[in-house]
């Protein structure tokens, strides 16, 4: 009675009760492991190259996965507006099966982004992954069903592909809006820092080679010092902000690069660039200079 009582009242307050799915799945531990199995053998299977760094998006700086997906679903959702008024079946078949054509790319770019998640991202994108699964099988019978002249049975089954079509894309928002997947997770240096030098520390007390941690206003770096030259980039990595000082220095075609320790992104320390994936946006980069007591100085490269 009491927690009818309590409905009652924030109803009339204007509140309404949260309904938390998303919630719930991300913390499901139910098919974790066939998750977990999954997401392994595509990372073994893809390795390290330019197949992967493409499907990442690292060629262009920016995620692959979500333009390809929007075109995909423009096209159904087209679809269901050339049936609804009664259009050209021809055209509602054309676009149609553009979206299928669309759907297989921008599937492949999604399974390699997801395969390098957090374990909770990765629930809610098998989730997703399903959803999609489901609206691809039902637009393919809609399209087979048309071409087989039963117009009127493949709109209704594409009309039920849009509804997988869209479950998957709100779940797909939620990765992208709640769990920030694909979000550039480096610090906005260019907000976070005030113009002008600032100072970091004193050289003696950079250990040499090996990059460290060190704290600037609301920013972790990543220092490394090499003799008298102090190389600083962002410390959290823009893919899903590991921790940079942590990781490995490796050397791509003669230059020296920093290797993430959770998914493995690397970046150029000379300028912070993204060398391979799954990051696509650059490492803030600080310039240094030294002052004659031997105090670090920084700023934002970008404020050059």
């Amino acid at each position: 009675m009491e927690e009818t009582v309590q409905k009652g009242a924030r109803y009339q307050r204007g509140m309404l009760p949260k309904v938390d799915l998303t919630g719930r799945l991300e913390r499901s531990t139910a098919l974790d492991r066939p998750i977990r199995a999954l997401s392994r053998a595509i990372r073994e299977k893809l390795g390290k190259g330019v197949l992967r760094d493409l499907l990442h998006g690292v060629p262009t700086g920016a995620p692959a996965h979500p333009p390809m997906a929007t075109v995909t679903l423009g096209c159904w959702v087209a679809t269901a507006v050339l049936d609804a008024t009664g259009a050209d079946p021809r055209a509602a078949r054309t676009v149609l099966a553009t979206g299928l054509a669309g759907a297989a790319p921008a599937a492949a770019a999604g399974i390699t982004d997801w395969s390098v998640l957090h374990i909770e991202q990765q629930r809610v994108g098998f989730a997703h992954a399903l959803a999609n699964i489901g609206a691809v099988t039902l637009y393919s019978g809609s399209l087979a069903l048309r071409l087989a002249g039963r117009e009127r049975a493949g709109r209704l089954l594409a009309y039920a592909g849009l509804g997988a079509a869209s479950l998957g894309g709100v779940l797909g928002g939620h990765l992208a809006y709640r769990q920030a997947a694909g979000a550039n997770h480096a610090e906005q240096v260019t907000h976070l820092v005030p113009l002008g030098w600032h100072n970091l520390c004193e050289l003696k007390d950079l250990p040499e080679g090996r990059p460290v941690a060190r704290r600037l206003g609301y920013i972790d770096l990543f220092v490394l010092r090499t003799g008298e030259n102090v190389t600083i980039l962002a410390d959290h990595c823009s893919h899903l902000a590991g921790p940079l000082h942590q990781g490995r220095l490796v050397s791509e075609d003669g230059t020296t690069c920093v290797v993430c320790p959770w998914h493995g992104s690397t970046f150029r320390l000379s300028d912070g660039k993204v060398v391979h994936g799954p990051a696509t946006a650059p490492q803030p980069a600080f310039q240094t200079r030294i002052r004659r007591d031997g105090v670090i100085q920084v700023r934002p490269a970008q404020h050059g």
